[in-house]
């Protein structure tokens, strides 16, 4: 049985040998640069490596420090799954909204506002933005406004206080949220094919709701997909923002992520292996939101 699901498999092969001469080129650089650089994270995670010496193989001691010795780590994932819980589902959701309801103006109008959401999303100096809006001293927009009303007696600092900084980081992350998975809903919304909404109204749909439900969510299934992969992504891989906008490290770790601990370990103390075991649970964790994710939305439309 199995010879012959191989005999199969190989005369598909061989029929569709041209598609897979052009893919060659891809898939050699996406093996490269890829899936090369994770298998062997995955395997230096089982190491001891400091770049000077010889990966030591010491078994699963890196994860065994991780979850029981360290315990900034324990605090970067706390702030990780609760900032990827909040930011993910709320920003897909708003990329999907704005796109919808955009879509349903003017082209002219449709190109200018689509600019001007997504424009924060590739803005430089945004954190001078975010820095001045919530400076600790009075001059501080937020400080400023809350002193002028009464609301605080003297200046709060914000990017300083532990009550408020993670905070901070989900609400700046929520204003670059817009970015390509917005322009990955508007195009899929523009390239729903507009007979099934005639053949849908024949078919009893009688509102918006039923019509985004049975056609739309199902007709942008690969889109919708795409932007779960980039929300996910970017909810997880959170460092940037926290890095220039919190200090490195925040204070009482307040904003810590895993991705910086693993900047902490991989580009300053250089201990490889274990920076690789970080790595290794990040992918993990990513891996398994986006299998739960696409089934999910394998039911859109049912």
């Amino acid at each position: 049985m199995l010879r012959s699901k191989a005999v199969r498999v190989w005369t598909e092969m061989k029929k569709n040998k041209h598609a897979y001469v052009l893919m060659a080129p891809y898939f050699l650089i996406f093996c490269t640069f890829t899936v090369i650089p994770v298998l062997l994270s995955c395997a230096l995670s089982f190491t001891n490596f400091n770049l000077l010496e010889q990966p030591r193989w010491i078994g699963w001691q890196n994860y065994a420090r991780l979850f029981v010795q360290d315990d900034i780590f324990l605090i970067a994932l706390k702030n990780t799954l609760l900032f990827a819980a909040i930011t993910g589902p709320i920003s897909y959701m708003a990329c999907f909204i704005f796109a919808w309801l955009i879509n349903e103006l003017p082209p002219k109008l449709r190109a200018v506002l689509t600019l001007v959401l997504y424009a924060p999303s590739i803005s430089g100096n945004t954190y001078l933005i975010w820095t001045l809006l919530f400076a600790g001293d009075s001059y501080g927009y937020a400080n400023s406004f809350l002193m002028k009303w009464g609301f605080i007696m003297e200046p709060i600092q914000w990017l300083q206080d532990t009550r408020y900084v993670l905070t901070i980081l989900i609400l700046v992350q929520l204003w670059l949220s817009l970015g390509t998975s917005f322009l990955a809903f508007i195009a899929g919304l523009q390239n729903v094919d507009r007979t099934m909404y005639e053949a849908g109204s024949i078919d009893g749909i009688r509102n918006r709701w039923q019509e985004l439900w049975f056609i739309t969510l199902p007709a942008m299934r690969p889109q919708l997909m795409f932007g779960a992969v980039i929300q996910i992504a970017s909810a997880f891989s959170v460092a940037e923002i926290s890095i220039y906008l919190l200090g490195f490290p925040s204070v009482d770790y307040a904003a810590h992520t895993i991705v910086t601990h693993l900047v902490d370990y991989g580009t300053i103390r250089f201990e490889m292996g274990y920076a690789s075991a970080i790595a290794t649970v990040l992918f993990t964790i990513m891996l398994t939101v986006n299998l739960v994710t696409q089934k999910l939305l394998g039911k859109v439309g049912e």
